[in-house]
Parts: structure tokens; sequence; C-alpha cells
């Protein structure tokens, strides 16, 4: 059976993509076929850059045919918008564990720091990561899944205030969270860019700057 789907029905959790991919893999073995593809495309993007990433380079490493290929990613940007539908998921699930258990504003520094701190790890141990969120300053399928992932992880971190200050204008938190997520994503972006001690003095600019906005002082 075939169907089509977003880059959410290929790999679990991700983010919904406006990006189409091509069959959604029911069977054991066709899931397998799309991890190669992935794997590939990832190791691919590590030593070349996303801009390099070629569809017939992606089939020959993943050892599928051409046209196999094309069946699950019809081009570049399905690929891609795969790979970072899984880092949004990861970041997800990173973020519900650190601030679920959240009660009380000591607690949530703490989480919001150690998740930032998470953040910069990853991006200066994976290369795709950086690529990826570098891409999205010009692929518009990754824009609106960044943009996505910033109001969903907002919303949680606005429950968490919300929690923590029932008195707080609900509207106001829901404005000030998103901003904040987004410009974090933002912040990553440029740190890891920069060089390692730079990028992570910024980091920490960053996370002063918004748990003073998250928490001010009274």
């Amino acid at each position: 059976m075939t169907e089509t789907a977003t880059a959410e029905g290929v790999v679990d959790g991700a983010a919904t993509a406006p990006a189409t991919v091509g069959r959604v893999p029911s069977q054991r073995r066709a899931r397998e076929r799309v991890e190669r593809i992935l794997a590939a495309a990832s190791d691919l993007i590590a030593r070349h850059g996303s801009d390099q990433l070629k569809m017939s380079e992606v089939a020959a490493a993943a050892g599928v045919s051409i046209g196999s290929l094309y069946q699950y990613f019809p081009d570049r940007s399905a690929l891609i918008a795969a790979l970072a539908a899984r880092y949004f998921a990861d970041c997800r699930q990173c973020i519900a564990e650190a601030l679920d258990g959240v009660d009380s504003a000591d607690a949530l520094r703490a989480a919001f720091s150690a998740l930032y701190d998470l953040y910069f790890a990853m991006f200066q141990a994976e290369p795709v990561l950086r690529d990826i969120l570098a891409a999205t300053q010009t692929d518009r399928t990754l824009q609106a899944m960044e943009e996505a992932e910033s109001r969903a992880n907002g919303r949680r971190l606005a429950d968490v205030l919300a929690r923590l200050d029932p008195a707080r204008d609900a509207r106001a938190l829901d404005d000030t969270a998103y901003l904040v997520w987004h410009l974090g994503e933002c912040t990553m972006r440029l740190a890891a860019r920069l060089p390692a001690d730079e990028g992570r003095r910024l980091v920490e600019a960053y996370k002063q700057l918004a748990l003073g906005t998250l928490l001010p002082a009274r």
C-alpha cells in the first residue's frame, strides 16, 4: 500500500513538516531501507554540507537504487527535512523531561540552563545539526518546522511559568515564552558558527537574558 505523507510519517515522533516524502514504510525491510538512506544522507552532510548533497550519492552510499530513494524522498529538501524532524523530536523529548518536574523558580533556572548547555554540546559534537540549523535561514520548510517547534516548546514553558505564578497574564506568558525559544534557536545558530569559547559565552549571555525575562526579580 502506498500513500503520501509528511516527514512525520517517516520518523517516529517527528514534527509535522510541509515537505512531502513518498511512501510511508510499513514493513521492517522498508523501514530499514529508510534508516540506511537517512544515515547515508547524514554522513554525506557531515562531510560535505547539505548544499552539496546529491541524491545519486545518497542512493549509492545507502545501497539502494535511485528510483527506490525517490519513492521515499522526492528531493534533497525532503531528506533534510526528515533529518531535521528527528532533531526536533529529540529536542522536544529533552525539553519535556527537563520541564515536566519543575516546581520552583530555582528548578526552572537550573533546567533551562542545563537544556541550553546540552544543545550547545550537541551542536559542537554533531556537524549535521549545525548544518541543518544553518539551513533554516534559506529553506522555507525548515523555517516552518523551526517556528512550529518554537511555538510548541514555548507553550510548554508558558505552562510551567503559569504553574509557578498563576497570577501572571496567560497571553503575555505565551508570547514571551514563544519568543524566548525562538531567540534561543537564533542564538544557537550564531554560536555554532563561532569558535567554541566564544559560542559558549554567547550561550551563557543568552541564558541570563532569557531567565531575566522569564523570571523577573520582584
